[in-house]
């Protein structure tokens, strides 16, 4: 009964003050060690308790090893609108006086405010942020460059908010200015833009400001007159034939001439419309044609226009109406499309120069009628009766 008076007598003090060494009772060759398998006796010295590293289940191991191939996807599934948007100056394909102009401004540092405006898809956007990643590291980004469009919020008191509290401090390990960058700022308020205004005169030391817009007329003449202003025009065919085929070139696209032309009639010097256009064609037909080109975007072929300006000058009233009605329904073609492809073949027909002129003064009515909201089908009856008055007042010249 030693052993077991032994443990009973062993205070917890004891214990610890030995260090976990167990009693001498307990040791292997003694009356009780059938009970020394629930505590052996130490070899060598005696040592301290460690704690007992902690247990990992075996579902979170198996999650904690899956972690490295959980990283975000690659640029495979991304658009090609973002997937090869330039990323330095001399990417970008147009507008080389501008990009020299501003590429001097950056070299030595004195790049101004700047107001960057034209239609969209001529890379205004992608030129101010290529200057971006010139002037900043990118770790730099979030502490340098503030970016809001028009899905932000954006009215006085935002301009009063983040946009001053930004532009009013300084960075403690960054020389230097920091850049706003206002995409669409022609979507803000009047208010927003005058409040705008003090804010850029009062921190032009520590902070650039580039705005970004579609329309200059709507932004007030105070902010134009605090920016150096650059007009993005449309980009000609021959600037956008050799990115285009660059693309296809790195997705393998199979795409015919006639496909191409109908890439670049479309897009309108847009580049923006005619990646989508490129990539959308492509995954819905395989190859890109001129057919399957008008196809995916809904737009009347030249052949559907002829033969609408067929009926409409050389059937009767009624026989034309029906047949374009049906083109219409079948192939999902809006009015305003068809208006406008016929107004470039009104000036390709060899019409007296007066009955031209009281033609396309009709269409323009036209155009604006649907612009407002008008029933298509009124607006079709007109145009039909416009190019049948046309032909009656041809024929009596004749």
């Amino acid at each position: 009964m030693d052993g077991i008076l032994g443990i009973r007598n062993c205070s917890l003090a004891g214990w610890g003050r030995a260090g976990m060494a167990f009693p001498a009772q307990l040791s292997p060759g003694s009356r009780n060690s059938g009970r020394s398998r629930d505590f052996p006796a130490p070899q060598g010295p005696a040592r301290p308790l460690r704690p007992a590293p902690p247990r990992r289940s075996r579902a979170l191991g198996g999650a904690l090893a899956r972690l490295p191939n959980m990283a975000p996807a690659g640029s495979a599934n991304l658009p090609w609108v973002e997937k090869y948007r330039p990323q330095a100056l001399s990417e970008l394909v147009s507008h080389g006086d501008i990009l020299s102009t501003v590429q001097r401004f950056i070299s030595e540092d004195r790049l101004p405010h700047l107001l960057l405006y034209g239609p969209p898809g001529t890379g205004k956007t992608s030129t101010i942020l290529a200057c971006a990643r010139q002037l900043y590291r990118e770790r730099e980004f979030g502490s340098m460059v503030l970016e809001l469009n028009a899905s932000d919020d954006r009215g006085i008191d935002i301009v009063r908010g983040p946009i001053l509290s930004f532009a009013s401090t300084r960075t403690i390990f960054k020389k230097g200015f920091k850049l706003v960058i206002l995409d669409e700022a022609d979507a803000m308020t009047q208010d927003a833009q005058n409040a705008l205004r003090r804010v850029i005169e009062k921190f032009t030391e520590n902070t650039r400001f580039c705005l970004i817009c579609n329309y200059l007329s709507k932004i007030i003449p105070a902010l134009q007159s605090r920016c150096t202003r650059f007009r993005f025009g449309p980009l000609t065919p021959e600037l956008m034939v050799p990115r285009l085929q660059h693309v296809i070139q790195q997705e393998g696209v199979d795409v015919t001439e006639d496909g191409m032309k109908a890439l670049v009639t479309l897009s309108s010097g847009d580049m923006r419309r005619a990646l989508n256009i490129l990539q959308s064609t492509s995954m819905a037909f395989g190859k890109v044609t001129e057919e399957s080109v008008y196809t995916c975007t809904g737009h009347p072929l030249k052949s559907d226009i002829a033969n609408i300006l067929d009926w409409m000058l050389n059937q009767d009233f009624s026989t034309a109406y029906r047949k374009i009605m049906e083109l219409k329904t079948l192939k999902g073609l809006a009015l305003q499309d068809i208006l406008t492809e016929i107004h470039l073949f009104v000036h390709r027909v060899d019409f007296p120069p007066s009955i031209r002129i009281q033609l396309l003064i009709k269409l323009a009515d036209i155009e604006y009628r649907l612009a407002a909201g008008t029933s298509e089908k009124i607006q079709l009856s007109s145009l039909i009766a416009a190019f049948q008055v046309t032909r009656d007042l041809v024929v009596a010249e004749a």
